[in-house]
């Protein structure tokens, strides 16, 4: 680990700096910000994401206090490599860059897709992860995940046709409320203007969307192991990842807080950001 104490600290994800790490061949993009001590908070992204897709609304209140890293997936943005066809390969990239970095014991941050991938993880490394939030995912063979693809496509349709991101349709209602929601968190996600990450490739998203739907209609994992303190948070109307898989998750993980947000889809956490950056950062507090 490089000596970073004469660093200024960086509290804006809009101006952290990318760095490398490489692997047994493999090269990771990371971003990392907030006073370096600690355990460090580590950010698992969504299905097609890069560095740009983590809303600065909810990572910024977090870095204030607490080390944060955000990373490409392999074969993702400044990845170097190939996207897996698994998640449970995904996680084990996962934890290779993490065991890169020097780390021995993390917190996670994850939203959909990087929940699943948290949560094969943990499964493997118990013992990695103290705190952990879930937010807009589900569980390994969760009833009707395996539909995401469905949705994702359909939804990437009709945002093409009116030339919208299809983050809009798929992680908002469309309603007045969630179409300004989504207005909004779409250009928050353009706040970083300088360094801006590669979006990913068509084949990548193809693959892990397999890669979720295997997951989706795989054998549940047992999640009754999980010791640590979780927080579990959804909007009440997710199409993408069912607002129910969030219940059931909290049902499986036993002492877990579930939030549920009104009037609001898989991005309900980006919707209430004013309600919910704050009680991340406390639940991931020292």
């Amino acid at each position: 680990m490089n000596d970073n104490s004469n660093e200024i600290v960086i509290t804006s994800y809009a101006q952290a700096p990318t760095r490398t790490v490489t692997v047994g061949g493999t090269t990771y993009a990371y971003r990392e910000l907030g006073p370096k001590a600690g355990i460090p908070v580590v950010f698992f992204v969504h299905l097609a994401a890069t560095l740009d897709n983590w809303d600065p609304r909810i990572v910024d209140p977090i870095a204030q206090n607490r080390h944060v890293i955000a990373f490409d997936q392999r074969g993702v943005g400044a990845s170097t490599g190939q996207v897996p066809n698994t998640l449970e390969e995904a996680a084990d990239h996962a934890y290779e860059f993490i065991a890169a970095l020097g780390f021995e014991k993390i917190d996670v941050f994850s939203f959909s897709m990087g929940g699943m991938i948290a949560q094969d993880l943990i499964v493997k490394h118990p013992d990695l992860v103290r705190r952990l939030v879930l937010t807009g995912t589900g569980p390994r063979g969760g009833k009707d995940m395996d539909k995401v693809v469905g949705v994702t496509y359909w939804d990437i349709l009709r945002a093409s046709l009116t030339r919208s991101d299809p983050k809009e349709f798929l992680f908002f209602n469309r309603d007045a409320t969630g179409k300004s929601a989504a207005k909004a968190f779409v250009k928050r996600l353009q706040e970083r203007t300088l360094d801006r990450d590669q979006e990913i490739s068509i084949k990548a998203l193809r693959t892990q969307l397999k890669a979720i739907q295997k997951f989706g209609r795989s054998a549940p994992s047992d999640l009754s192991t999980f010791t640590q303190p979780t927080l579990i948070a959804n909007g009440d109307h997710d199409r993408m990842v069912p607002s129910v898989l969030s219940e059931d998750l909290h049902r499986r993980i036993k002492g877990s807080e579930l939030i549920i947000y009104p009037n609001s889809g898989h991005g309900g956490i980006f919707q209430f950001h004013e309600k919910f950056a704050p009680v991340a950062a406390e639940f991931l507090a020292d």
